[in-house]
C-alpha cells in the first residue's frame, strides 16, 4: 500500500477541509474520514481499525478532548499512529500527549511542515514495508 489512510478529529471545519487537502496533495495521504468530537471520533478510529492508518487529532474539540481520543486508540496496532496536532502546546501537554501513546505532536502555527515530513516518512515506511524483499 503506498498510501496512509488518515483520519482527522478537528472541531473546527475550515481547519479540518484545508488540512484534509493540504495532506492529500503535498504529503499524498488519502484523507479516509473526519470527526469534530471526541466521542465521533473514538467511535470510528476504535469501529474501524482496518481502515486507518495515521489520525491526526486536535485536544481541544467541539466536545471533549484529543487526549480521550488518544488514551482510547492506545491499544492500536503498531503501524497506525496518533499525531496531536494543537495550538495549545506546553511542555507538559507534549509529555501528556505522549503518555496517551501520541507517536508526535505538532503545533498548528509552527510545525505543520513538521507535520507533512511526518506523513511523507510515514507513507515511505508503508510503500517500503509492503514491497516485495529482495533478500
Amino acid at each position: 500500500m503506498d498510501t496512509v489512510r488518515t483520519f482527522i478529529v478537528e472541531d473546527n471545519p475550515a481547519i479540518r477541509e484545508a488540512l484534509a487537502g493540504t495532506l492529500r496533495e503535498v504529503a499524498r495521504v488519502d484523507p479516509v474520514g473526519q470527526a469534530e468530537s471526541e466521542l465521533e471520533g473514538i467511535r470510528w478510529l476504535t469501529g474501524n481499525p482496518s481502515q486507518w492508518d495515521l489520525a491526526i487529532v486536535d485536544l481541544f474539540l467541539k466536545d471533549g478532548t484529543g487526549f480521550s481520543v488518544l488514551e482510547a486508540c492506545r491499544n492500536r496496532e503498531p503501524t497506525q499512529k496518533m499525531v496531536v496536532l494543537s495550538n495549545h502546546l506546553t511542555p507538559e501537554t507534549r509529555r501528556k500527549c505522549a503518555r496517551l501513546g501520541a507517536d508526535a505532536v505538532f503545533d498548528k502555527a509552527t510545525e505543520i511542515d513538521d507535520l507533512i515530513d511526518f506523513c511523507l516518512r510515514r507513507r515511505q515506511e508503508q510503500f517500503t514495508a509492503s514491497s516485495p524483499s529482495t533478500h
